[in-house]
């Protein structure tokens, strides 16, 4: 058994000892059973409101197992490091959240595998209502705007900040590129299974090609590796959004492509 089994096991007790907890679920790779010894631990735990006034989220998330040190992040989770650096995220919120679950993009999980208390039957009809995967419409033309278009914009910032001298900032906005990349390349190969976080199982989901041409993309903060992974985000790229807009009846932006090219065969790096 994994150490995330043993503490998962500890927070359903907890949970199902609390008559102040409304309902919690589980989610992530143990709930979707893709979990190894590397995998997080993730809850939302929903309390009544005058329970959840009560609640410290460390004394909480320490009282399963004993804690290094628990935060808060910025996307409002409680992330408490268990022994062997195992990463717990916990949310604490209350029932009147249970609603919003309906809006989230999709489980991720089956139902049955989510639940760990559900008091007022409120919370598995907000789960069942929800995909098991998001996928997107790749249908709709508006694809390429919301996916391929932002690479554009990277790729040209990421040269100027090159040229300019600001080599981490264009390593950091080479990193935004790498992003709608992993994007464009599920859209071109239409592997969409892990979507919202698409450089989750990239190496088993993608060709070969893509994945080795994804690693030529990335460098260090220095000029010439810069100027070498964009050569290669941008050879990329071109080849991904042709995929793509050949399948809306579209073209990509060859001339943008042909100039940005030219600019980074100029700097002889």
């Amino acid at each position: 058994m994994l150490y995330q089994e043993e503490l998962i096991t500890r927070v359903r007790a907890a949970c199902e000892a609390d008559p102040g907890l409304d309902a919690a679920l589980m989610y992530g790779s143990f709930a979707a059973g893709e979990a190894d010894a590397h995998s997080d631990i993730e809850f939302w735990l929903f309390f009544t409101p005058e329970r959840r006034t009560e609640i410290d989220p460390t004394a909480w998330c320490s009282a399963i197992a004993p804690t290094s040190y628990v935060l808060l992040n910025e996307f409002g989770s409680h992330v408490a490091f268990f022994p062997g650096l195992v990463r717990g995220e916990f949310h604490f919120t209350t029932a009147d959240e249970i609603p919003t679950v309906a809006t989230w993009p999709a489980r991720g999980a089956t139902t049955d595998r989510m639940l760990l208390v559900d008091r007022s039957g409120a919370l598995a009809p907000a789960l069942d209502s929800l995909p098991l995967r998001y996928v997107p419409d790749l249908d709709n033309p508006g694809i390429i705007a919301e996916y391929c278009d932002p690479l554009a914009n990277w790729l040209v910032l990421t040269h100027h900040l090159t040229a300019r001298g600001e080599h981490l900032r264009a390593w950091d906005a080479l990193g935004h590129a790498h992003r709608h990349l992993l994007w464009m390349a599920r859209l071109a190969e239409n592997s969409t299974t892990h979507w919202l976080t698409p450089s989750r199982a990239a190496e088993r989901e993608l060709s070969p090609t893509t994945t080795a041409e994804l690693r030529t993309a990335t460098a260090p903060a220095t000029p010439q590796a810069l100027t070498t992974a964009l050569r290669a985000a941008t050879a990329l790229g071109e080849r991904l959004w042709t995929t793509i807009a050949a399948h809306h009846g579209q073209h990509p932006p060859t001339a943008l492509f042909a100039e940005l090219k030219a600019a980074l065969d100029s700097t002889g790096s």
